[in-house]
């Protein structure tokens, strides 16, 4: 059965089927939720309430490198650019959400192969659109605390 436009009813039904499914696979791919990222990308982390919390032992970062942590529950990045300064930066990809994981002098991406700076958070690859947030971090002796 044809209809006006030549169309036969199974391919109408097919190309129907078709942009069912690819809409399915363009929403999937545009998620923001579940198992390997899910978070808003939009806000820094609220890491507030774990002031005064140990991030990590000042020796465990290594001068020019980065560690992974956590502070008030939340996945973080901490570097030590030069001797003494540490910064931390959410381990959130601003992409799509996916845990981003500490590679020495750059924090990477697994799950689209963004790169970040560890010393500043900015993006050094794409995909993602913009520096990873920064995250309050100061040194007390010879340990790294929160806030």
């Amino acid at each position: 059965m044809d209809d006006a436009r030549g169309l036969t009813r199974r391919t109408a039904i097919a190309l129907g089927g078709a942009g069912a499914l690819g809409g399915v696979v363009t929403l999937a791919g545009c998620t923001t939720g579940g198992g390997s990222g899910g978070t808003d990308t939009s806000a820094t982390p609220d890491t507030s309430a774990a002031a005064g919390q140990e991030v990590a032992a000042l020796a465990d970062i290594p001068v020019g490198g980065s560690i992974d942590a956590t502070i008030g529950g939340e996945p973080v990045l901490v570097a030590q650019p030069t001797a003494g300064e540490v910064v931390a930066f959410s381990a959130i990809c601003t992409h799509q959400g996916c845990v981003v994981a500490a590679a020495g002098d750059r924090f990477e991406c697994p799950c689209h192969g963004s790169v970040f700076d560890a010393a500043t958070g900015d993006v050094l690859q794409g995909p993602a659109p913009d520096p990873l947030p920064s995250v309050p971090v100061s040194v007390e002796g010879d340990r790294v605390v929160a806030g």
